[in-house]
Order: structure tokens, then sequence, then C-alpha cells
């Protein structure tokens, strides 16, 4: 097997949403209180229900030069077209090898965050209703076999959230976008009998629960000062605190087809977490009460959690620890730890020595079967699906570098372009505040 006969689905990107994406599925008469992009000082922002979302792209900075990564788009001529332009997408993911994506939302954060913010319900539940049909009907839908359709819900309702629930699964749908901490967000937590209808929800329909980090449980500043590098480097690692709180819930045993993903989480640091999570339940559970009966917390993970890597050669070094059946791979377009467009070349690399058999898992083999997916189907036969027939695809994509945000200047080029210094968490806290 050679690089160019990998087949790549990547089951983490994002989607900015185009201006009129909302509009066009709110019903007749209730248009104008869609979220629409308006322009203020210069910049293109979101407005709804009386508020402002500044930040269009969200770190959507694929294609700019390294040098440039620290500034925040502001207006969508400073975007790459495929991170808002379904047909430019596939594009991109064409010169990059990627056969399918799942994509998480942007302006209504990855799980839906700010609809759940907000006290006005009944705008709230029109919005993720016009979302999830943009995204199913639009996005997905311009595409067959290209998009893994993902939804977001009326969390604050648990009736609701059933009744949509439904009416997208009859669209296909078979992933959901959930806080990895609902506890933080103002919902009941993972272990309140609130959420039990949506266990056996998610169950009878065949959805994976998609935990993205920093949806609820963040990875924090250690100080202003700090620079963000550190930040940075313990990201993915956040969500280590919510995946043992999700691990040590009582309702795997209740739900065995229960999925849910740690999106973005990474690998490499799962084979401690759950030496750990064994060493704590044999050493402490006779005074902690909790039961796993003849398994181990490990036996749980390996069997209902997914886990996903962007780049971790020491990961894959170490599957033995994991299950291969349940590790997908994630190409995160368009945000700055992208490798796009050489996302083939760094996988081949970490995959090196593995059997061709892990190799089919990790790369395509099993976001299909966990997302209930068949891209072979709707592109023609899995020889039109490789690297080498994606590319051939996508040969005159141009991929070189956007510099200069187009050559429109915001405050935080100054932040990086001028200060020869490590930049420090403290000013890149500033500068989203100043948004």
């Amino acid at each position: 097997m050679q690089m160019e006969d990998l087949i790549m689905i990547s089951v983490d990107d994002h989607a900015v949403e185009p201006p009129e994406a909302f509009i066009r599925h709110y019903p007749e008469g209730k248009k104008d209180r869609a979220p629409k992009i308006i322009d203020k000082n210069g910049k293109d922002v979101w407005s709804w229900a009386g508020r402002h979302y500044p930040t269009i792209g969200l770190n959507a900075v694929v294609g700019r030069p390294r040098s440039e990564y620290g500034m925040e788009p502001t207006r969508f001529e400073q975007l790459r077209p495929g991170c808002f332009d379904p047909k430019a997408r596939v594009d991109d993911m064409n010169v990059n090898g990627i056969l399918s994506s799942l994509n998480f939302p942007t302006m209504p954060s990855f799980a839906g965050g700010t609809f759940l913010a907000v006290p006005e319900k009944d705008e709230a539940l029109l919005a993720i209703r016009a979302w999830n049909d943009w995204h199913v009907l639009e996005w997905c839908g311009s595409a067959p076999g290209r998009f893994i359709p993902m939804i977001i819900l009326p969390l604050w309702d648990i009736n609701e959230t059933l009744t949509e629930m439904r009416r997208m699964s009859k669209l296909g749908v078979h992933a959901i976008s959930f806080p990895d901490n609902p506890a933080l967000v103002g919902l009941p937590s993972l272990h309140n009998e609130y959420w039990e209808p949506f266990w056996k929800e998610c169950c009878a329909l065949q959805m994976v629960i998609n935990c993205h980090i920093g949806t609820g449980a963040r990875a924090e500043h250690a100080s202003e000062e700090t620079p963000i590098d550190a930040w940075i480097t313990t990201m993915p690692m956040s969500i280590s605190n919510s995946a043992a709180d999700w691990l040590f819930g009582s309702f795997w045993k209740r739900y065995p087809d229960l999925r849910m993903a740690l999106s973005e989480g990474g690998i490499g640091w799962i084979p401690y977490f759950l030496e750990r999570a064994d060493f704590t339940y044999e050493h402490h559970h006779e005074w902690t009460f909790s039961d796993f009966g003849k398994e181990r917390p490990s036996d749980v993970f390996k069997r209902q959690i997914v886990t996903c890597f962007i780049d971790d050669q020491f990961g894959l070094k170490n599957l033995e620890y994991m299950n291969p059946k349940m590790v997908c791979y994630e190409a995160d377009y368009p945000h700055s730890d992208t490798l796009w467009p050489n996302c083939p070349e760094f996988l081949w690399a970490s995959l090196l020595g593995q059997p061709q058999d892990v190799i089919d898992d990790i790369t395509h083999k099993n976001a299909m079967r966990l997302y209930n997916f068949d891209p072979f189907t709707a592109l023609g036969g899995r020889e039109n699906c490789t690297v080498k027939a994606l590319r051939y695809l996508g040969r005159d994509v141009d991929i070189s570098p956007r510099e200069n945000l187009g050559g429109l200047k915001t405050e935080s080029m100054n932040l990086v372009g001028e200060a020869r210094r490590p930049v420090t968490s403290g000013e890149i806290m500033r500068m989203f505040a100043s948004a």
C-alpha cells in the first residue's frame, strides 16, 4: 500500500455559516428574526436577538502563512471560500485527499452554546431548526457522500430535543453535537435522570454524541503572562476531565449501544488515562461504591467512546492500549491545527508499520460504521475515493498562501506582526474581548 491508496474520512472539521444560511430556512413571516450578517465598524458580525457575535470564522485561518495565524478573520473576504462555500470546500477536500468530512457549527458555537445561553428560547428553537436544515439540506446536500450530517439540539427542553432528533433522523442524520460537560453550560449534569430519554433515543436512532473540546469544560490559561503556546499545547487534553465524568456515568450499563466521541481530543494521553481509571476503580471502589460489575472502566471506554486525532504519532504507536475499532481521523479544517493541504503526507508518516486492516479502520472504516455513512456508493465505488483519485479531481485548486488577510488590516495584526516576543494568553484574551 502507498500513501495515494489511503481513503481518508475526517470526523472533525468546521463549517462557517454564509450570511444567508439562517434566513433561507426561517418560516415565512419570521425571516427578519433570523441571525444575519451586518457591517459594524468595517467588520462582518452576526446580529441576532438584539446581540452581536463578532467572531465570524473563529480561527478559520486555513491557507494563510503561519505567521498570520494569530489574526482572527473579521470579514468573509478574508476567509478561504472553502470555509463557508460547500462546493469550494469539496475542492479543498479533493486537493487534500479527504473523502468525507463531519463539520461542527461556528456561529452557534460547536454544540449550539450560543442558542443555549439566551433567555429567548422560542427564538433559539427557531435558530436551531434553521441551522439544522441549512446544514443537512444545503451544506451536506450539495455533495452527497462528501459530508457527514450532524445536528445541534434545544437541550434545555428534552421533549423538543427528542422531536428534533426524530425529525432529522428521517433525513439520514446519525450525529449530534453535544457539550462535553453540560453542567458547565447551565444544563443538568450527565448523571441526572433528565437525560434518560435522550440516551434511549440516541440508541434507537443510532446517533453518535460528539463532544468537541471547549463546549463545556475549557482549557484554562495558566496566567495572563503565560505564553499562549502553553494553552495551545494542553487544549486537546483539556477534555480529559469531561472524559472521566462520562466514563464513570452509570448510563453505559443501561445503554450498551450508546456511543460518544471526544472530538479533537487527541489520543496520545488515552493509555495513561485508562490505566489511571482502572487503578482508581480497583483501589477505591469499595468506598466510592462505583460499580462496573465484572468489567473495568477501560472496557467500557474501549467499547463505547470514540477517540479522534489530527497528528498523533505517539498515540498511534500505542494502539494496543486502546481499541483501534474506535479511533478516527480528523483534519480540523479550517482551524490553525489543520495540516491542509498535506494531511495525507502527515497521516501516512504516522501510520507506517501499522497492519493494513488497522490503517483502513482508522482512516475510514470506523467512521463509516459509527456514523452509518456510505460514501463509496455515492461516489460510484471505492476506487473513486482514494487520495490519488481525489487529488486528481483537485489538481487545479489554488493552494498558494493568502497573505495579509486580503490586504485588510485588523487590530490583531499588530499583536503578531510587530511584537517579536512570545505572545501571551492575556493578549489573546484581550484580542477576543475587544472584538
